[in-house]
């Protein structure tokens, strides 16, 4: 079984840094990719960043909204991913979600697992 463990939410001003954290753990053959999501109330999940594995180049991708002030990074060895978030926005606050693409065991398809999402709220 596979576990994605989110840490690092909170309050914060408009203007400050949180950084988020995620831990997969469990049986974990291959990770293709980690990244974040986000779902703000009444709107649809979206993606913030992504990040892929080396072995499928070790590329990030992010959200226009984020670019410039939020960077994602990998340990591979440890199965972790995180997230820094500089100039925080009201528009940031959001439920963040870990996202993993792995394969528990060698024979099996790519599988899409979440962790239980962590509560960001930018406010004065």
């Amino acid at each position: 079984q596979v576990q994605l463990v989110e840490s690092g939410g909170g309050l914060v001003q408009p203007g400050g840094s949180l950084r988020l954290s995620c831990a997969a753990s469990g049986s974990i053959f291959s990770i293709y990719a980690m990244g974040w999501y986000r779902q703000a109330p009444g709107k649809q999940r979206e993606l913030v960043a992504v990040v892929m594995s080396k072995t499928s180049g070790g590329s990030t991708n992010y959200a226009d909204s984020v670019k410039d002030r939020f960077t994602i990074s990998r340990d591979n060895a440890k199965n972790t991913v995180n997230l820094h978030m500089n100039s925080l926005k009201p528009e940031d606050t959001a439920v963040y979600y870990c996202n993993a693409i792995l394969t528990p065991t060698g024979s099996s398809p790519p599988r899409n697992y979440w962790g239980q999402g962590t509560q960001v709220t930018v406010s004065s």
